[in-house]
């Protein structure tokens, strides 16, 4: 079996980078309460005192925070992490355009809509079969791959994913790790950096590139920032608020397998250890959104962007079964994002909601018609993979059969996927 083609939603084991564990330590704030499970702990983190470890912790996470937002770090010297990133919107893009655009000269297009950074702490590495319990414990179901960072989940952890929009010609596109290098030790933190890692840290690029990766993991691992748990949602876990009618219809609508289905693949509920839920299962899946056509690369007919096997990703290449599968995001703050899926092609989350309920049964309103004036179903990608898209509840209905939801159902959980926004508890006080 699949992912895709599981009932219940799965849980997946937590792997907290060492990192996380300290900064987890130096938070001493009340947004800070998510339980974690840590499974892994690296010896060298070991050797620290715990204060000793917090304080470095803390000490690399402000280097990282700062060199988040330098544009020097760029080949234009115009574009930061946070320009795709933008903190004020929840990590993710700062606009409703599909892809952001960079390079030297800043005009280079993307090719995929900016994911948000927040709720990645606990992604746990790539595997292509990620095995889990079923419910009675005895059996184990293939839920295929899983895990990972990028939409294609092509690394796993922060310091090496960092590596990818630095080098990327239509992100930052800095000219190698030199050149990252040189720009970072003329920055005012080169001496932070030094402090941590001995006056010689510039001296070999490569050692070099390791700390500044270290330094951009540990802030991306901040919990006030990263992962806050002050959704509203959050509160009402933790018995401190309630869902309005409204909501509570749309949170049964989003986990009834008959309905949503939503918490197949973005779970709702809290871990086994009382974790707060991260509202996705890390698994990648072919959804067969429509193509969008204001990305500039969809105007070549022969360019098709198939996820996990290519073109960004290229050890996969080869496996056709994996070709049109992106990773499943986060719901987190997905109410406060102007643009959805990989290719950015709606702009509402209500338009998300009401695709799942009628892209089978209502394809025309979603795919362009061809000459013939048949509906180009999955458009945007090849026909030999469409055996590859989801087509579990609420998929799967033939055209012509009333939707999974009607509108007023997806209304309600429009609703509910509200109640995930950050900040809940720092506007209620």
């Amino acid at each position: 079996m699949t992912h895709g083609s599981i009932g219940a939603a799965r849980v997946v084991a937590i792997r907290v980078p060492a990192i996380a564990v300290a900064l987890a330590l130096a938070a001493c704030a009340p947004s800070s309460r998510a339980a974690v499970t840590t499974r892994s702990v690296t010896p060298a983190a070991l050797v620290l005192s715990r204060p000793e470890a917090a304080r470095r912790a803390a000490a690399l996470a402000a280097i990282g925070r700062r060199m988040f937002v330098d544009p020097a770090l760029s080949a234009s010297g115009r574009m930061s992490c946070a320009s795709c990133h933008s903190p004020s919107h929840a990590f993710g893009p700062p606009n409703a355009e599909p892809v952001q655009h960079g390079g030297a000269s800043m005009h280079e297009p993307g090719v995929r809509a900016v994911p948000s950074l927040r709720y990645l702490q606990v992604a746990p590495a790539f595997v292509e079969h990620y095995f889990e319990s079923e419910e009675d414990g005895d059996e184990s179901v293939d839920a295929g791959p899983t895990g990972g960072l990028n939409w294609d989940g092509r690394v796993d952890r922060g310091r090496d994913q960092v590596r990818i929009p630095l080098f990327s010609p239509f992100e930052m596109a800095s000219h190698g790790p030199s050149a990252v290098v040189e720009a970072v030790a003329r920055a005012p933190y080169a001496s932070d950096l030094r402090a941590l890692f001995g006056d010689d840290v510039f001296a070999r690029d490569e050692a070099a590139m390791r700390a500044i990766g270290e330094a951009f993991e540990a802030y991306e691992q901040t919990p006030e920032e990263f992962y806050p748990y002050t959704s509203k949602y959050d509160a009402v876990l933790r018995g401190e608020a309630r869902l309005t009618p409204q909501e509570q219809r749309g949170l049964d609508l989003f986990e009834d397998p008959g309905k949503g289905d939503c918490a197949r693949c973005h779970v709702s509920q809290l871990g086994l250890n009382h974790e707060l839920p991260q509202f996705t299962d890390y698994g990648l899946v072919a959804i067969g959104a429509p193509r969008n056509s204001a990305i500039p690369a969809n105007a070549d007919p022969t360019y098709d962007d198939l996820g996990m096997c290519g073109p960004l990703r290229t050890d996969l290449a080869r496996r056709a079964e994996y070709c049109g599968r992106f990773m499943t995001p986060t719901l987190r703050n997905a109410a406060t994002r102007q643009v959805f899926f990989h290719n950015g092609v709606f702009h509402s989350l209500r338009d998300v909601v009401e695709f799942y309920a009628e892209r089978d049964t209502n394809p025309e309103k979603w795919y362009p018609r061809g000459p013939d004036g048949h509906v180009k179903k999955f458009d945007d990608l090849p026909a030999p993979y469409r055996i590859n898209v989801d087509m579990d509840p609420p998929f799967g209905r033939r055209p012509g059969d009333p939707p999974a939801l009607t509108p007023e159902e997806i209304d309600d959980i429009v609703a509910f996927i509200g109640t995930l926004t950050d900040g809940y508890e720092a506007a209620r006080h």
